[in-house]
């Protein structure tokens, strides 16, 4: 899906996803002093603001300029300032690199893309922070196709935890959790579990 696709979706809905943080993003970084965050593809804001909110300095990085004209509004009304910058990972990945200033945390949360697409930018997320800093990356797993429900139906896009491992090697990170995880999703038949991919590391320092 390219950048117009994803401006029309998130013009089209007040909300594409959740107002709060993802719950992963929450209980992995509660306990993490605040320093720069980098949210990559991070959309409409939620994490980049709930981040703000807890005294981080954030950076929310995306393609769609609609979705940041609602990250910047969303921001204001919550009172805490957001950097938006628009670029196309992906692009910048197969280039010169993922060009941003370094990062204590650095988010990468449902980005979907082909494997050889995702490869190069988690691996430039990766260098992307700093010592001391983490790498957190939740993906739909490909066996939500299965197992789960919801997310997108592309096994292509869909990941397991030691494919993202593998695009870790040689970063320099230390893979501190990779594994599965159930995320509670409300459906008309009841409460049934997602399956999602979480994979959080860190830079010795």
């Amino acid at each position: 899906m390219d950048a117009q696709a994803w401006d029309a979706r998130y013009r089209d809905a007040d909300l594409v996803w959740s107002k709060g943080p993802n719950l992963f993003v929450e209980a992995e970084v509660a306990g993490l002093p605040p320093g720069r965050a980098l949210d990559l593809a991070g959309g409409e804001g939620r994490n980049a603001i709930w981040l703000a909110r807890r005294g981080w300095d954030v950076e929310l990085v995306d393609f769609s300029a609609v979705a940041l004209d609602k990250a910047r509004r969303l921001a204001d009304h919550a009172e805490v300032a957001l950097t938006t910058t628009r670029a196309d990972l992906v692009a910048a990945a197969q280039g010169d690199g993922l060009q941003f200033a370094g990062a204590d945390l650095v988010l990468v949360i449902y980005l979907q893309l082909p494997r050889d697409e995702l490869r190069p930018v988690l691996s430039g997320a990766a260098h992307l922070v700093r010592s001391g800093g983490t790498l957190l990356v939740v993906s739909h797993a490909r066996r939500n196709l299965t197992h789960g429900v919801g997310g997108p139906p592309d096994p292509e896009v869909l990941t397991e935890p030691d494919e993202v491992v593998a695009d870790l090697v040689g970063t320099g990170l230390v893979i501190g959790r990779a594994h599965e995880v159930l995320r509670p999703v409300e459906t008309d038949d009841g409460p049934r579990d997602a399956i999602d991919v979480l994979v959080r590391a860190h830079r010795p320092g």
